[in-house]
């Protein structure tokens, strides 16, 4: 906690546009709360530059289209070297394509790089406290895209249905188990078989299915 009572978030920024970095870096530095880590222009330096740092980000702010490799192929190796940051999209690409791909490999967050920096801040502490935040055009591509359908008949059974709503909904496994009144193993051993029933493999796929009204 720092003196004003706010949580110390640590940051860290992946961006290769310096205009972008410094503007970035210069609205954190002016928040009590937040501290600017590290930023690198692409994944290949900031794994390298995250060995001497004796802390780890709680967030890392991650654009897609980088030098080397792509922000969203970085995702499965930061989350491996820092398990526990949570990682913000910050781009220019807004087609769901890239949404879904970024969300299936583990960002829990997606905004477009034309949000103010207010907004930046909110949502890095959006997702500190635990959520999730996207950009509202984002959003509205989401929802246009997967616009409900008719539904055909479920291939879920009526409690698969009911978790799935609660991820749909943003719920923890925990929060869906005391809302069903059900242990946390049978919420994950439900999960287990909703995406083995639909051949899906996370939790981005089954929210996009949801939308396409397919299950």
């Amino acid at each position: 906690m720092s003196s004003n009572g706010m949580k110390h978030i640590n940051i860290a920024i992946i961006e290769d546009d310096a205009i972008v970095q410094e503007s970035l870096s210069d609205f954190f530095e002016g928040l009590p709360h937040m501290e600017c880590l590290l930023i690198s222009a692409s994944v290949e330096d900031f794994l390298k530059d995250l060995k001497p740092l004796k802390k780890t980000p709680d967030i890392l702010l991650l654009d897609i289209n980088l030098l080397g490799m792509s922000g969203i192929e970085g995702i499965p190796l930061i989350l491996n070297e820092c398990p526990n940051t949570d990682i913000i999209m910050l781009t220019t690409f807004e087609d769901t394509d890239s949404i879904f791909k970024a969300l299936c490999a583990g960002a829990c967050s997606y905004l477009s790089k034309k949000t103010p920096l207010k907004k930046i801040q909110e949502a890095i502490e959006v997702v500190f406290d635990g959520g999730s935040y996207m950009s509202p055009s984002i959003a509205r591509k989401i929802v246009n895209t997967y616009t409900p359908k008719r539904n055909k008949k479920s291939i879920l059974t009526p409690r698969q249905t009911e978790i799935v709503a609660g991820i749909v909904a943003g719920k923890s496994y925990k929060m869906i188990a005391d809302d069903l009144f059900v242990s946390l193993d049978t919420v994950r051993s439900h999960i287990k078989n909703i995406y083995k029933t639909l051949e899906i493999n996370c939790k981005a796929e089954l929210i996009k299915k949801s939308y396409d009204n397919e299950l």
